[in-house]
């Protein structure tokens, strides 16, 4: 669904350097990272907005110099920003915006607006922040999309919501043939349902696949320190110490040779990417 080959861009005070991934069709993406790491920025690239210094970006096979038309058709968006004309009503908004894809089915913004709890006839501009997102996410899946792009969304979501998009984010991609990529800080939510993680680190990509590479790829150690600094040096990426023991994110491979009292488990996301970024202290 989509590849990006040696993806590059200098801006003012940052720069995106030399990303490559492929994400399969059928699979959920999470896109993590600290603030500032440069996942907006990919996603905007995603989206077309913005032109490579150097590399590429596939999507569904296509790229935007050639068929741009074809790509934004296949794209559905939640964004942060606010996208829809405030003084227009939610279905004014569907139908205004809706022109510009060829396959938008009034009869399914219609559908979603009311299964997410959302008048039709309501202006845009007096919803909520959460209730703003349900529209845009309306929308996105009113016109046949076969790729789902999000930026942030379920921050302004109640719990009871939050569920009923994941079902509809795994029922989208249920077929094979839809895919989805997800920015998320909510980071319990990807360990629950991604199939595909990409990590960015002030631009750099520091992992890109699916979760089984994942999982091989590191393990959390609990236990005894001392017993835990006798695992390779380069292995240990950032350990922990308290006055109950100590806690570690290791590289892990099949050759890793732990202290039977040691515990080995997989790291949450959420663990990754803490003691990932805590190795620069450490």
């Amino acid at each position: 669904m989509i590849e990006v080959k040696g993806l590059s861009k200098k801006m003012k005070n940052f720069r995106l350097d030399n990303l490559s991934f492929t994400i399969p069709t059928g699979y959920i993406c999470g896109l993590i990272g600290q603030n500032g790491a440069g996942k907006t920025t990919l996603l905007h690239f995603l989206l077309g907005l913005y032109q490579p210094d150097g590399g590429t970006v596939l999507i569904d096979g296509m790229d935007y110099v050639h068929e741009e038309k074809r790509i934004h058709n296949e794209i559905g968006t939640v964004l942060t920003e606010e996208l829809f004309d405030g003084s227009l009503t939610l279905m004014q908004n569907g139908d205004a915006y809706g022109r510009y894809y060829d396959a938008y089915d009034k009869k399914a913004m219609e559908h979603y607006l009311e299964l997410f709890g959302l008048e039709k006839k309501r202006k845009f501009g007096r919803l909520s922040k959460g209730e703003k997102l349900k529209c845009q996410f309306a929308f996105a899946l009113s016109h046949d999309a076969k790729l789902l792009i999000l930026d942030e969304p379920t921050g302004n979501f109640d719990p009871e919501f939050r569920e009923q998009f994941f079902k509809i984010l795994k029922e989208f991609i249920a077929d094979g043939s839809r895919s989805v990529v997800i920015s998320t800080h909510l980071t319990e939510d990807l360990d629950r349902m991604a199939d595909f993680l990409i990590y960015l680190e002030k631009g750099k990509q520091v992992f890109a696949g699916d979760i089984e590479a994942f999982h091989g790829s590191y393990r959390m150690v609990l236990g005894e320190a001392y017993k835990i600094k006798l695992l390779q040096k380069e292995k240990i990426i950032h350990m922990e110490e308290n006055s109950y023991g100590a806690k570690a994110l290791i590289a892990h491979s099949r050759l890793n040779n732990y202290d039977g009292e040691l515990q080995v488990v997989y790291p949450t996301i959420e663990e990754f990417m803490y003691f990932y970024a805590g190795r620069k202290n450490g």
